[in-house]
């Protein structure tokens, strides 16, 4: 049972409760920064970062932090894991810390991030919030990746640098401009909302005590009509 709960609470962040696709949180970063699957990438995995161990130190603290400076305090122990994060792209990766430029320390103030500590991770465990971060990063990445591919695809016709479609099918430059990332945000939002609503559906009508007489009554009404 525990382990059903934590994969729950891990995967709930990748399509049911998406940050991006679902909570509409973190739309900035995610149109800026997706002319390109590798910037998506590496957007996405610094804010895992700062997502798992933000959620882990505020879980932790969650009982010494007074409830009236929980934002201010918050707020800051995010900054502290952003600043580490800023600091070993520099360090490693200068070419996608000079492309993400400030997107990369405003992640201090996404709502991802903040939203994550406030609604869950100061009421629950280090682990039950360490699995939320993690879920929640892996499906904002997801997001990124997906965006800056099928952008940096149809307009450009590489996928991470690498030539796919160049010199056969001519790029669409208007996919790496924000008309075309409100047009890839728009459908995939579509596509998520398709996927969570038939899954939603599924527990719903399994987790049902009364869910083989609601089969028999459909079934019955089937063979009238």
């Amino acid at each position: 049972m525990e382990k059903e709960k934590a994969s729950r609470i891990f995967s709930k962040g990748i399509i049911t409760e998406n940050p991006v696709l679902r909570l509409t949180l973190g739309t900035c970063p995610t149109l800026a920064v997706t002319t390109s699957a590798l910037n998506g990438l590496g957007m996405g995995i610094a804010a895992t970062v700062v997502l798992l161990g933000s959620n882990v130190m505020i879980s932790l603290l969650r009982k010494v932090i007074p409830d009236r400076v929980r934002i201010p305090a918050f707020i800051t122990i995010i900054a502290g894991f952003v600043t580490v994060v800023q600091l070993v792209v520099k360090a490693l990766a200068p070419a996608l810390d000079a492309t993400l430029g400030i997107y990369l320390p405003l992640i201090v103030v996404n709502c991802i991030i903040l939203g994550r500590a406030e609604a869950y991770a100061k009421d629950h465990t280090v682990l039950h919030s360490a699995l939320d971060g993690l879920g929640m990063g892996v499906g904002f990445t997801m997001t990124l990746l997906c965006m800056g591919g099928i952008r940096e695809l149809l307009g450009s016709g590489t996928f991470l640098g690498f030539p796919i479609t160049a010199g056969v099918i001519p790029p669409m430059t208007i996919m790496l401009l924000p008309p075309g990332g409100f047009f890839i945000f728009g459908m995939l939002v579509m596509l998520a909302n398709k996927l969570s609503d038939r899954k939603t559906k599924e527990i719903d009508c399994n987790a049902c005590p009364i869910a083989e007489a609601c089969t028999i009554v459909c079934d019955e009404k089937a063979g009238d009509q």
